[in-house]
């Protein structure tokens, strides 16, 4: 399946008419050089990547995700290319158009050769060297259309984070509900999103320094997390995580410091409502009293209907707000942060190679990554927590949230708020620091938050609490110490806080009238008795859960939660229909399922800390597909040495079936334990089932 992106295809096939296919892409003969590189596999199967260079590193990192999952790389490689709707049908037809409408391949064709430094170019030389050579040496593990389209080139490897950058903070939503007509999101929340936590030696009880990183992702595509390690003569040595396209991991650690991300959701994506006017030389806009010229573009895109490929003909305008779309409503152009950005790769290569707390956050400041928090701790006993985004430098006055006026150069914002100015918390005397895509606003103990009153309404700081962060904030702040016991205990909690919106949606089904619906009685008997965590042993927890992802899947979905009464009848139902009963044990119904892996998940589920995203299948079990993905746990003790411990749903081998390391993890996983990071060559050697160049002979890990 393709990237991620929230469905509209069906109205953009509505607007199909006679076209061409896609743009040709021109495909550059892959430079001739040999890369020194090695790739040793752990016995999970993990690759730790070692050359000379960290071009070299990237050449074998492009190899050993390839190896271990292709298919995931392809859907972003296709995806950069316009491809997506000839290979994955209406399920791709968006990621094309939204690539037309951002403009992105423009973009990075107008601004690669001036905007990244020789060092970046270098290593997407080398992962696009490396991605290709694979596909020459494996031409079976890839698409026809993929073979056709290669070789891969850098300016296809930033596409792909032009591309996705605005997904994270949520613009795709914005431009399918102008494409719907439909209205525009407003202040989104994400209770689907991640956790993370930094703890002082101040606060620790034992002077260790703690990085917990914590991201809920997918389980499998392009959005799934991938493991390894990277180390080069030239003072590349990281350990962490990255997404299928990408050359260098995006959480993690040296080291000397390490950092992990969550979502967060601030207003970045504004819409302005133009006042056009057509004449036979085309479309016009005002702007101050003014009429200028609304450039105008057809898009033709070809997408696969029934295995016949069927040309799709959009108009894509562009006004210097941005891009501009036409619906029943009138004319809309879009304006987001980041716009006309190509060098979040080398922001985040940069912050892979920070040797401490001042390149840190110097290579922060480019500020080309628009919007993720960051949470960061260092070998120092240094913990800190940035409200990281591409603030708009906007006029107040106006709801930023809704449709602003297009007509005047007072709403037309040209500038960010400078790196200094954004909300971050540096070296708090409450020694921890975490977020659980909350509001920035709720970081540490009280005393020490960040105060509202230091930021502008304009700046869109997102006021949501989820679950978790209430949770969160409710078991840390009352610790004197916080322990790596408790630290791990928090981590791992199932609970529900009473003053988060769960305990709201709890309250309201104990209210339920069962006098006037006697049939909802047992299901509010059992939820009375209830304590409000998500556990095996506890009998309401079935119940819970499923009452709970009704509500997560409604803001998910940003739809409106069903009325109490429903979800308890639905659960009540699905329950009876499966179990023959209300209370069966939550890890009877929630598992973890992985070719013939079959694992109890009963302890976790929807917006608590230890998160499990679930889909029903037809035996009537929930089987885990989102939530707690690849967890990282890294400790730097009083002599700033370097430790940690990761863990993952499946192995390292997420795309090979066959492979001892499909889901060789999963156990653990479902046991809340770890397996280590070896992160000194001395360590891999340790643990090393396999010593390998790319090209000689290998595939995957077996």
């Amino acid at each position: 399946m393709p990237i991620r992106l929230r469905p509209f295809a069906s109205i953009l096939l509505a607007f199909a008419a006679a076209g061409c296919g896609a743009a040709a892409v021109a495909a550059p003969a892959a430079p001739a050089r040999a890369y020194d590189v090695r790739i040793l596999r752990d016995t999970f199967g993990v690759p730790h990547i070692r050359g000379r260079t960290d071009a070299d590193v990237a050449y074998g990192v492009a190899w050993a995700h390839a190896e271990d999952d292709f298919r995931s790389i392809e859907q972003l490689f296709l995806a950069s290319r316009g491809l997506a709707g000839r290979a994955y049908g209406t399920a791709g037809a968006p990621s094309d158009f939204l690539l037309a409408f951002l403009g992105a391949r423009a973009t990075v064709e107008a601004r690669y050769d001036t905007d990244l430094d020789d060092a970046t170019k270098r290593l997407l030389q080398g992962y696009a060297d490396g991605l290709t050579a694979w596909v020459r040496a494996n031409p079976d593990g890839a698409l026809a259309l993929t073979r056709q389209a290669m070789p891969a080139t850098p300016q296809d490897l930033v596409t792909g984070f032009v591309l996705t950058s605005p997904l994270f903070y949520g613009m795709d939503a914005v431009v399918g509900a102008l494409v719907e007509g439909s209205p525009l999101p407003q202040a989104p929340t994400d209770e689907r999103g991640s956790n993370a936590f930094a703890v002082a030696p101040s606060r620790s009880g034992d002077g260790v320094t703690r990085l917990l990183s914590n991201s809920h992702q997918p389980w499998t595509g392009p959005l799934a997390w991938y493991e390894l390690t990277v180390h080069s003569d030239e003072g590349w040595d990281f350990a962490g995580a990255t997404f299928a396209g990408s050359a260098v991991p995006f959480v993690g650690h040296n080291r000397t410091l390490g950092w992990t991300n969550t979502v967060n959701v601030p207003d970045l994506t504004d819409v302005y409502r133009l006042t056009v006017k057509d004449s036979a030389g085309g479309q016009w806009y005002r702007m101050d009293g003014a009429w200028k010229p609304l450039a105008r573009e057809v898009v033709r895109l070809r997408v696969r209907v029934a295995g016949v490929t069927l040309p799709v003909k959009r108009v894509i305008w562009r006004s210097e707000h941005g891009p501009v779309l036409r619906n029943r409503d009138g004319y809309f152009a879009v304006r987001y942060a980041g716009i006309g950005d190509v060098r979040q790769v080398m922001e985040y290569y940069r912050l892979t190679k920070a040797r401490d707390y001042a390149e840190w956050r110097a290579a922060l400041a480019l500020q080309s990554v628009p919007a993720t928090n960051f949470i960061y701790a260092d070998a120092t006993g240094r913990i800190a927590y940035v409200y990281n985004g591409l603030f708009p430098r906007r006029r107040g006055g106006y709801d930023w949230w809704g449709i602003v006026p297009g007509d005047t150069s007072a709403t037309l914002w040209r500038g960010y708020v400078p790196f200094d100015s954004i909300p971050q918390l540096l070296a708090p005397p409450s020694g921890f620091v975490m977020n659980a895509n909350n509001t920035p606003l709720r970081a540490t103990d009280p005393r020490h938050d960040l105060r509202r009153s230091d930021y502008p309404e304009w700046l869109g700081i997102e006021p949501q609490m989820t679950n978790r962060a209430v949770r969160a904030l409710e078991l840390l702040t009352p610790m004197g110490v916080i322990t790596r016991d408790s630290l791990l205990k928090v981590k791992f909690d199932a609970g529900y806080a009473r003053e988060s919106w769960a305990g709201a949606r709890w309250r309201a089904a104990l209210a339920v009238d069962t006098v006037a619906d006697r049939t909802l009685a047992p299901a509010v008997r059992l939820l009375a008795g209830w304590d409000g965590t998500l556990a095996a042993d506890r009998p309401a927890a079935p119940l819970a859960f499923l009452l709970m992802r009704d509500w997560v899947m409604a803001k998910y979905g940003r739809y409106p939660a069903p009325p109490v009464e429903r979800s308890l009848r639905d659960a009540m139902r699905t329950l009876r229909r499966t179990f023959g009963r209300l209370d069966p044990s939550l890890d009877a119904m929630v598992r973890l399922r992985r070719g013939g892996v079959d694992l109890a998940l009963g302890n976790g589920g929807p917006d608590v800390l230890r998160a499990v995203h679930t889909m029903p299948e037809r035996d009537g079990r929930w089987v885990g597909r989102n939530g707690d993905s690849f967890i990282l746990f890294v400790e730097w003790d009083r002599d700033g040495r370097v430790r940690s411990e990761s863990i993952q749903p499946y192995g390292a081998a997420a795309g090979h079936p066959g492979s001892r390391h499909h889901a060789d993890q999963a156990a653990l996983f479902a046991a809340r334990r770890w397996k280590p990071v070896p992160f000194t060559e001395a360590q891999q050697r340790a643990m090393l089932e396999r010593e390998y160049r790319p090209g000689a002979g290998t595939r995957g890990a077996p």
